[in-house]
């Protein structure tokens, strides 16, 4: 079941943020960045996010599993599921779910060291545009766009 998040579900979609967001940042962030990222500094982010707009939708099992969020018809971001619940086919579903929100060309936008974020998108047709942000001089993010073929 995919719910859209609200005040009462946030601090469970905070959660999977939270130790996603740490999971997939292991390894090219300092130790110090990435206990910054709480389940109380999530709360706060995906609060401001829903905010400014962006919808939340929340993926859940027997528990909730993952995270994705929309915005402006279009651009797809904060896809996690947790770390335990990865190679489900938890982020497809919500991928796919996502994909089916948006009204315009489907876009998002990927850390460039992010193989495993770049293998899943490739494979439900989405490509890289060329637009780059640079992040540091070893980081950047790269957009990719979903490609819709007509034959």
């Amino acid at each position: 079941m995919i719910i859209e998040v609200n005040a009462t579900t946030l601090l469970a979609a905070a959660e999977i943020h939270s130790k996603a967001w740490q999971d997939s940042h292991t390894g090219f962030c300092s130790d110090e960045f990435i206990k910054q990222h709480t389940i109380s500094h999530q709360k706060e982010y995906l609060e401001n996010e829903m905010n400014d707009g962006k919808k939340l939708y929340m993926l859940i099992k027997e528990k909730p599993v993952g995270i994705v969020s929309i915005k402006e018809n279009t651009l797809i971001e904060n896809l996690y599921i947790l770390p335990t619940e990865q190679h489900k086919g938890y982020g497809t579903e919500l991928l796919l779910f996502a994909i089916g929100q948006c009204s315009e060309t489907p876009r998002l936008w990927i850390l460039d060291n992010n193989q495993k974020a770049y293998s899943l998108y490739a494979k439900y047709g989405f490509r890289l545009t060329g637009q780059k942000h640079t992040l540091s001089s070893t980081l950047a993010e790269v957009e990719m766009a979903l490609l819709i073929c007509t034959q």
